[in-house]
């Protein structure tokens, strides 16, 4: 845990933010105050404020009431660069590099160095050299394309130009959601050494074992207000935060496992399967009633499985059937069909359609069913969308409301209900609860234990090993594109699967 710096003088203090959207009061009078070279740790449930807080903090938002303060002046943030001029910099959850762009390019872009109007590249590789060995990764070339690099790679890149900007405040919203352990272990190195040299962060994370790792202080944000501020890490009990931030006590994260009776019928089976340069001789069964966790890290190739699985990407070889029945390679509809259902790992951009209400992201894949005379049956559609809005707890209720305007796990939730008005009987999951707040979690993982109960087979991919074991009856370790273990998940612990993942042995 990072050192607590409460005698500093604030570098970053936010008083009484409010800011209002038609119909809806997202922050109610919020306080913050940050010090030179602490970890400050923004807390609260998806839909809570955090989001738009640092909007405002970042330029993009215009607060309606309050003030932000640098160094004890009063300062105006009317756009994102006025924001950069005083020392803020955001990296968001969705990383903002171009793929396209070098390295070096990516840093300094929006304030290259020219030269007659022509830009230096010697002089911004060079500079972009001194700042990635600063961040203790001058293994990175400049001249690289930023889409060769790792998700890891990237925020190194993103950082890089924080850095570039003469960045005294760092906002990092979720900066672990795609990285592995070694990857989070080796940001909280570059984050301690930011601190070091004076530079706060706001770090924004659902997981509290990593606020336990590198915060100092805390921040708890609750309906958009400020229910607790200036916390200490080490004083503060982890059951202590989750009331905070869900006005409740959230008693038990996994549910029970009931067990997987010997003669459950066979929903999924899966047959040497291969996808050339990715994975190879992928075996495996998923019985009636069960849940399969696939567990490695980033890159291992476990989403692709599950992709191929789904037909998304067509197999180099091998089979996949439902209930008995072989499915086409390379077909999403010979899938959906059969009764497999995928919720993506990226569920805004591959899973959602934002824009549309929500009832009509529920009954995607079922048009056939709610189509009247070549038209579709909106009553039809709202009815059944309604109905898993209640059976799944969707809040805030109104399935008219634009898919986008719902938190989080309430957005997977909407994906979950999807393929229970379509009938899936295997539901393939991909870091279900990826972004999404302790209650929310908990709420998930009941959830998917009660269709478990009821017959259904899930498959569930995550890069929290904890997850993986305390959610899945059985669990597979995939290492390089292979399956190196395979076994029930009660007799296996995190360090055996990381042992597994790094020397990358057959179990």
């Amino acid at each position: 845990m990072a050192t607590t710096k409460a005698s500093a003088t604030p570098l970053l203090q936010m008083r009484g933010i409010v800011k209002t959207f038609p119909g809806a009061r997202a922050l109610d009078g919020v306080d913050l105050v940050v010090r030179a070279g602490e970890v400050h740790c923004l807390l609260g449930q998806n839909g809570a404020g955090k989001s738009t807080l640092i909007k405002v903090l970042a330029g993009a938002h215009q607060p309606d009431e309050g003030e932000i303060l640098v160094d004890g002046e009063p300062v105006t943030i009317a756009h994102p660069v006025a924001a950069l001029e005083h020392g803020i910099a955001t990296m968001y959850q969705e990383l903002d590099v171009v793929d396209g762009l070098s390295v070096a390019e990516n840093v300094f872009l929006g304030h290259e160095v020219t030269n007659a109007g022509f830009t230096r590249r010697r002089e911004i590789a060079r500079r972009t050299r001194a700042l990635l060995e600063r961040l203790g990764h001058g293994e990175i070339p400049p001249h690289r394309e930023v889409g060769r690099l790792s998700a890891a790679g990237k925020q190194i890149v993103s950082m890089a130009r924080a850095l570039s900007r003469d960045a005294r405040v760092i906002v990092m919203d979720e900066p672990s959601a795609v990285l592995d352990s070694g990857e989070v272990e080796n940001l909280f190195r570059v984050v301690r050494q930011l601190t070091a040299s004076g530079v706060a962060i706001v770090y924004i994370s659902h997981r509290l074992d990593e606020i336990r790792q590198i915060g100092d202080r805390i921040t708890v944000l609750k309906d958009g207000a400020t229910v607790a501020t200036d916390l200490a890490v080490g004083d503060t009990p982890t059951p202590a935060l989750i009331e905070l931030m869900t006005g409740r006590a959230v008693e038990s994260t996994f549910p029970a496992r009931p067990g997987v009776a010997d003669d459950a019928p066979v929903l999924l089976s899966v047959r040497d399967l291969a996808l050339a340069g990715v994975f190879s001789d992928v075996s495996f069964e998923v019985r009636a009633g069960e849940i399969v966790g696939l567990a490695g890290l980033v890159g291992a190739g476990r989403s692709e499985i599950l992709e191929t699985v789904y037909g998304a990407r067509r197999a180099t070889s091998g089979s996949v059937q439902v209930e008995g029945r072989r499915i086409a390679p390379g077909s999403v509809p010979a899938a959906v069909r059969a009764g497999l259902g995928l919720c993506p790992e990226e569920r805004k951009s591959q899973g959602l359609v934002l824009d549309e209400p929500v009832y009509r992201n529920v009954t995607l894949p079922s048009f056939a069913r709610f189509a009247r005379a070549g038209m579709l049956d909106e009553a039809a559609e709202r009815a059944a969308a309604d109905e898993q809005e209640v059976a799944l707890d969707v809040r805030p209720a109104g399935t008219g409301r634009a898919a986008r305007t719902l938190s989080g796990g309430n957005q997977q939730k909407v994906l979950l209900g999807r393929w229970l008005v379509q009938g899936c009987r295997v539901l393939l999951l991909d870091e279900p609860t990826r972004g999404v707040d302790v209650g929310a979690r908990a709420e998930i993982y009941a959830l998917v234990r009660r269709l478990a109960d009821a017959g259904d087979a899930v498959v569930v991919v995550s890069s929290e090993i904890e997850e993986v074991l305390g959610l899945a009856d059985r669990v597979l370790v995939v290492s390089d594109g292979r399956v190196v273990h395979q076994g029930p998940a009660d007799q296996i612990d995190e360090h055996g699967v990381l042992d597994l993942v790094m020397e990358g042995s057959v179990a």
